[in-house]
């Protein structure tokens, strides 16, 4: 089943062993329907891969392939990587080594 990807972050190539994720929307409410604020909510922990980077530069001068790839749903660490915002867009740079699963 294909799943369509933001086009926004085509413009962006991460170096290494860096992805660019798009993180899933925050919960707006609780289970129950309370309505969370700004300050309550949590940050997500999964998003879908919009760009992967070449892989890591080992010691002896090869390159680490990626295990990673564009459209993938991905499960990461709670604060791990970068926030930044591009194209109106929030998004997150993240190592490779800061994925914790692949969501199937």
């Amino acid at each position: 089943m294909a799943k369509k990807v933001s086009g926004t972050a085509t413009g962006l190539k991460p170096l290494g062993d860096r992805l660019v994720v798009k993180p899933s929307a925050r919960e707006e409410m609780t289970k129950s329907g309370i309505v969370l604020p700004d300050t309550a909510k949590e940050r997500p922990q999964e998003g879908t891969v919009l760009s992967v980077g070449p892989g890591r530069t080992l010691d002896d001068g090869s390159r680490e392939s990626m295990e990673l790839s564009k459209g993938q749903k991905v499960l990461f660490q709670k604060y791990a990587g970068t926030e930044f915002k591009f194209e109106d867009e929030d998004l997150l740079i993240l190592s490779q080594k800061d994925i914790l699963a692949v969501i199937e």
